[in-house]
């Protein structure tokens, strides 16, 4: 997604639709009165997505998940990537969503002969947001407890840049580290859990990309496949935090297939005591965010326009932003296929306690359905 917790922010001047947020009090009377996504529902879907562990590589147990929470009339496949495929109605336009399924993380390259763990990251973040907090490694049969060791910023003799990050099991060489079952390869992440805060916020970490997951799922739950003029594609995608690998093998088998792409990402936001208020500000509980352009793909224009429109005729929340980092979409460029990227603002992208507004969510979702069903 992106690369730093920080940002600064634009809305694009020039796009005609300006920096105005289209607000559900403000648009046209829905088109659509079945059962809408709830708050309730998104939360159901949303805090076991957030409490299971995927580092990229190793998504396994969100793909398990996502299986069990889709309806039971969606019978998903899995590629041979590792990404899961959704496919409802039929025809042409062939349409796409997409979400990745992984997190940030560490993967252990290298045993120590003291039995501490040499770690490499797994996509982008600021380490020190890790250090001195507990740490759980991934092996094939179990999760080992363990510690990120904060580290002396001088050392000794005095650096430039801190020594390396390493992480701590309690083992003491290493033919014990072994014997827990760690070993080359194994991936490190940080415990979490879902917190529900005042109103509709809640707290975690992993909300990137979990919160494109389950906005998938809900809409998934609430799509009316009767309404469907052409083909829906939902995919939940694999290593996208370290290069988009994933949604690169999709592209591939689609190819020319596809008229047009949506990744379901995150709006990195300035709405934040951290950021300066002129770039990507796109306030939390205001409502999904169409991304106009990122570090990584530009919104054509018309299409945009469009999206708008849907959200509009759906009395959908939808605001409009430019932010950093980029998206699962970029990668269908080569094949000409547009990428129309949503979102929804998060603050605190990448850190332990990032925030959302589970209003956003239930736009997010509300959105892809309208988009699904009706463009």
């Amino acid at each position: 997604m992106t690369r730093r917790i920080w940002t600064l922010t634009v809305l694009p001047a020039a796009l005609t639709l300006g920096a105005a947020l289209l607000t559900g009090a403000a648009a046209q009377q829905p088109a659509r009165a079945a059962r809408p996504v709830t708050v309730a529902e998104t939360q159901e879907v949303l805090a076991p997505l957030i409490e299971s562990y995927g580092p990229s590589g190793m998504e396994g147990p969100v793909r398990a998940l996502v299986q069990r929470l889709l309806p039971r009339w969606a019978h998903p496949e899995a590629d041979t990537a590792g990404n899961l495929w959704l496919k409802v109605g039929s025809g042409d336009p062939v349409v796409l969503f997409v979400a990745h399924m992984d997190e940030i993380g560490y993967r252990v390259s290298a045993i120590r002969d003291d039995g501490t763990l040499e770690i490499r990251p797994l996509g982008g973040f600021f380490p020190s947001l890790f250090e001195g907090r507990p740490a759980l490694v991934h092996t094939a049969g179990r999760v080992v407890p363990g510690v990120f060791t904060p580290r002396d910023s001088l050392g000794d003799p005095p650096r430039r840049t801190p020594p390396p990050f390493r992480v701590d099991v309690g083992a003491t060489s290493r033919a014990q580290a072994a014997a827990l079952g760690v070993e080359v390869g194994s991936t490190v992440t940080m415990p979490k859990e879902y917190v529900r805060l005042a109103g509709t916020r809640a707290t975690g970490r992993s909300f990137d990309d979990r919160v494109g997951v389950a906005a998938q799922i809900l809409a998934v739950r609430h799509l009316d496949r009767a309404k469907l003029r052409h083909t829906v594609i939902f995919v939940w995608s694999v290593r996208e935090e370290i290069g988009l690998e994933g949604a690169a093998a999709a592209a591939r088998q689609l190819g020319l297939g596809a008229s047009r792409v949506h990744a379901i990402d995150t709006f990195v936001s300035a709405d934040s005591p951290l950021e300066l208020p002129n770039f990507a500000v796109a306030p939390i509980g205001a409502g999904a965010v169409a991304r106009a352009v990122d570090n990584s793909a530009v919104t054509p224009p018309a299409l945009l326009d469009t999206l708008v429109r849907v959200a509009r005729r759906g009395g959908v929340a939808l605001q409009v932003g430019t932010t950093n980092g980029g998206n699962d979409g970029s990668v269908f460029a080569p094949w000409g296929v547009p990428d129309v990227a949503i979102g929804w603002p998060l603050r605190y992208s990448h850190s332990p306690a990032e925030v959302v507004d589970l209003k956003d969510v239930v736009s997010l979702a509300s959105m892809i359905q309208a988009v699904a069903e009706t463009w």
